[in-house]
């Protein structure tokens, strides 16, 4: 900054900004918010404003931009919806009485992770603000809140990929670090587009003391320390909502990694990334902002504790069966407003008296609840029944103290009810006599002068005055007023009894403002008191929210409840997949039998492209995600295990971040799965093998099987192409082969979308690209290429890996494949590659005389048949084959 610009308010904002380099600082200036220099020229584009200048004859004027104070959390939202934060700086005295320079001060602090005002768009979903710290090596302690809501939480990680996993499950968009997280975990961090902050003292206060009192390690308590220390210093206000910290660990509920729940559209759909077609869409049936939160918390946590799942089945069965009382219930629930949220605004003291009002409405809605529960008459609600406290006290505060439709602001007055305070009531009174006497005064004075259009009128320069149009001025009495203001088409007058009364009606005003302020202050002072009664009762709402949005879908739908069993047996009777059967209709889905005894722990699904295979496999994820929230499942009938995770390997897609392909990332997830899983697990695998050469994909999709079915005897749904591996049901015994149903009428495919046991006879993948529209010569000339390959590995020998195995059958193969399963690991990798044939190619007479006709061959002819004799046809597409003999023709043809 130059000289010239030095300027003490310029020299106040620099020292201000100094405090919060990476934050935009909105400096108040009177009515406006202003931002300088490099936060002027970011936010005019950012924020499309009009970038202007201070000190304009300046050599270097000051890049300058401003937002109207009234419209200031729009523009805030704006920026940190990007990833920035925001420093709002305010004036701290009444300019009119300040001495100098207007002291001014940062009230606050809004960064993604602690932006509390969410809208409406936002009311179903938390926003997380997480802390991370790494005392040692794989050794890490993470801890998040919402600050809406108070909800905090805090767990010990062992891995790198652990603490990804579960930041990325939170959504959570910052993470605050101390110095312990090394700058690669920073960095990897910053590339899944988390703003980073720092942190890197604790400070030792009230909050932090009662929020931390259950933890029981240095590590949980440690960042729990960094965590609410970030929150204090940032937000400076009371952060009496802070719930006691709950230490949990990932393995106590049903675990899902990122990508698993990305593949299963749980929360998020795949190709809008909006919630409509997720299952959180499908089962949404709350009433209430807390539900709808906590159902996704429910999503994406199951239970695998057998009891707890049971209790909510019971509950959900309950209500299923109480049709009358549900819906008394609903409407009920419909008239509560989100209590934890109106809790955290009462701590922040960001309340007002129409957040009151809502507060006590959904106080009033408690007794009806209670009321429909009992009337229940189920035990198993006794506990949900003894904490719905109505918080009485509270409501009926509110309702002696706050009017019943109050103004949005609580300092311009008009909140607090007549008759509540004697000393407000008086100034009121003096308030609506001085206006009274005001209009008493405008029509005697118009009788006086004989001027009707005289009238008495208030601004805040000159208080109250007399306004006599120009043209009127020569019926005035001389020196009847005392001239005030001049307009353009009027004289403004006063006199000394309207100067009395203007003293009088001001005081009682700027009184009655003062005092109706305070009032409602002890009031929030008075609500804060009981701010965990009102947390305890709205957990407890919103249990009862999903419980009975749960019972709503699975009536609606048709869905039953699920038998959970000790052992390891699976099944499901006609069961559906419930988000493509919303999208369908009833009539149109077709269900499916999933049948795993005690010994089958791996179906392996072959079927056309298109048939139905992903949904089939998707559709059992989604019912054992279900059946342990404790929801009831889409099927006739389900008898399933307890899972501890899920891990899916679906779809294709690159890390383009990383820079890995996707067979790499295929790759990846696959040895997640083989790594993790354990035998009370469940593995979805479609296509594994599929993004490299034939060869290559048959032994790592044979060698996967045969992991999972030696080693991890996990539950495994494994979809493939690969016609050769459906032999594998006669060496491994606990796999089974089942396949989508497909018939051909009159030269086109028909799907039947219906499993049926054994392998599939074909492919289909030429009916399945005429289904796509591929012009009709290109197919004729596709279906010749493929009689051609089949006619040509008819007559080629058996190729055999080492080994003294049993023939595998192969219904569309271009050769036959002899392979030994593996028995264990260090098998694996040598007996499930195929291996070379004794002579790699045919005899070169052999070949020759397949040409016997002519007479001599050109040098055209023998380049042609050396590369037909080492063409690698399992790796090539049929499209592939067509180009190769294209060209051949085109050389053959040359002289």
């Amino acid at each position: 900054m130059t000289k010239a610009n030095t300027t003490p308010m310029m020299v106040q904002y620099q020292k201000i900004k100094d405090q919060y380099p990476d934050a935009f600082l909105f400096y108040r200036l009177g009515d406006f918010y202003e931002m300088f220099n490099e936060d002027a020229v970011k936010g005019s584009q950012l924020l499309e404003l009009t970038l202007t200048t201070r000190s304009h004859s300046a050599k270097n004027p000051i890049p300058m931009c401003g937002v109207p104070h009234k419209a200031v959390q729009s523009y805030i939202d704006i920026l940190v919806d990007q990833g920035y934060k925001v420093a709002i700086c305010e004036q701290m005295e009444d300019p009119k009485l300040a001495k100098g320079m207007v002291k001014r001060e940062v009230i606050q602090l809004v960064t993604p992770g602690t932006q509390t005002d969410t809208g409406a768009a936002g009311a179903k979903r938390n926003n997380y603000l997480t802390a991370l710290i790494m005392p040692a090596k794989d050794n890490f302690g993470l801890a998040y809140t919402d600050l809406s809501t108070g909800e905090l939480k805090a767990a010990e990680l062992s891995s790198v990929d652990a603490v990804v996993n579960e930041l990325m499950s939170l959504q959570t968009k910052e993470v605050v670090v101390d110095d312990t997280v090394t700058t690669e975990l920073r960095d990897r961090l910053k590339q899944l587009g988390i703003l980073i902050s720092t942190q890197t003292d604790v400070q030792t206060s009230s909050e932090l003391s009662y929020v931390e009192q259950d933890l029981t390690t240095d590590r949980l308590r440690g960042v729990v320390g960094v965590l609410v220390t970030y929150v204090t210093v940032t937000q400076k206000r009371s952060l009496a909502h802070l719930q006691r910290a709950v230490a949990y660990q990932p393995t106590a509920f049903l675990k899902m990694d990122h990508s698993s729940q990305t593949n299963l559209e749980i929360t998020q759909n795949l190709r809008t990334k909006k919630k409509s077609g997720t299952l959180l869409w499908l089962l949404d049936e709350t009433k209430t902002a807390m539900g709808g939160r906590l159902l996704k918390q429910w999503l994406d946590r199951p239970l695998i504790n057998r009891q707890q799942i049971e209790d909510r089945q019971a509950k959900v069965g309950a209500l299923l069966d109480h049709y009358f009382e549900r819906n008394n219930l609903q409407g009920e629930l419909v008239k509560v407003y989100d209590l934890e949220r109106l809790a955290g605004r009462v701590a922040f003291g960001s309340v007002n008296g129409r957040d009151l009002i809502q507060l006590q409405t959904s106080l009033e809605q408690v007794p009806q609840i209670q009321h429909t529960i009992a009337e229940l008459g189920e035990t198993i609600f006794d506990p949900m029944l003894n904490n719905l406290d109505p918080v009485a006290d509270v409501a009926d505060t509110i309702r002696e103290t706050i009017v019943p439709e109050p103004p949005l602001s609580v300092a311009d007055g008009g909140v607090i009810r007549d008759g509540f305070n004697e000393q407000l009531d008086e100034y009121r009174d003096a308030m609506r006599n001085g206006k009274t006497w005001l209009a008493e005064m405008e029509t005697h004075e118009r009788e006086v002068t004989g001027i009707n259009n005289l009238k008495i009128g208030y601004n805040h320069v000159f208080g109250y005055y007399i306004e006599v149009t120009k043209v009127n001025l020569d019926k005035l009495p001389a020196d009847r007023y005392e001239r005030k203001q001049t307009l353009a088409n009027a004289e403004r007058f006063s006199t000394p009894e309207l100067k009395e009364k203007e003293q009088l009606i001001l005081e009682a005003q700027e009184k009655s403002k003062s005092l109706e302020y305070q009032l409602f202050v002890d009031l929030r002072e008075e609500v804060k008191k009981a701010i965990t009664r009102l947390q305890k009762l709205a957990a407890t709402i919103a249990s009862l929210d999903v419980l009975q949005s749960f019972a709503v879908v699975s009536e609606d739908y048709h869905f039953v409840k699920p038998t959970l069993v000790a052992g390891h047996t699976l099944k499901i009777t006609q069961g559906r997949h419930p988000v493509v059967e919303k999208v369908l209709g009833r009539q149109s889905y077709v269900p499916n039998d999933v049948t795993m005894d005690q010994n089958t722990n791996i179906l392996l699904i072959t079927g056309p492209n298109m048939s139905g295979k992903s949904t089939y496999m998707r559709q059992l994820a989604l019912t054992v995600i279900m059946a342990q929230m404790g929801c009831f499942v889409p099927a006739e009938a389900a008898e399933m295990p307890i899972f501890d995770q899920i891990f899916t390997r679906i779809g294709a897609a690159d890390d383009l971040i990383s820079g890995q392909s996707t067979f790499m990332v295929e790759m990846q997830e696959a040895n997640h799965a083989l790594s993790q899983a354990t035998a009370n697990s469940l593995i979805l695998f479609d296509e594994i093998g599929r993004g490299t050469a034939t060869y290559d994909g048959m032994a790592l999709a044979q060698a996967i099987i045969e992991f999972v079915h030696n080693r991890v005897h996990a539950k495994t749904l494994f979809s493939t192409h690969y016609h050769e591996l459906t032999a594998l049901d006669q060496s491994l015994k606990q796999l089974r082969n089942v396949h989508v149903g497909a018939v051909e009428r009159d030269g086109d495919l028909v799907f039947l979308h219906q499993m049926q046991p054994g392998p599939a006879d074909k492919s289909y993948g030429i009916h399945v690209a005429k289904l796509a529209g591929m012009p009709d010569n290109l197919l004729q000339r596709a279906e010749v290429i493929l009689q051609h390959l089949e006619e040509e590995a008819a007559e080629q020998p058996a190729v055999a890996v080492e080994s003294t195995s049993t023939p595998v059958a192969t219904p569309e193969s271009q050769a036959t494949v002899s392979v030994e399963p593996a028995q264990d690991t260090a098998q694996t990798s040598a007996s499930s590659t195929p291996a070379q044939p004794e002579s790699a190619a045919p005899d070169q007479d052999q070949q020759l005389s397949l040409f016997s006709d002519a007479p001599e061959l050109s040098p055209a002819q023998s380049k042609v048949l050396g590369q037909l004799s080492e063409l690698n046809l399992m790796g090539m597409t049929p499209m592939a084959v067509m180009n190769q003999v294209y060209q051949w023709q085109q050389k053959l043809g040359k002289k």
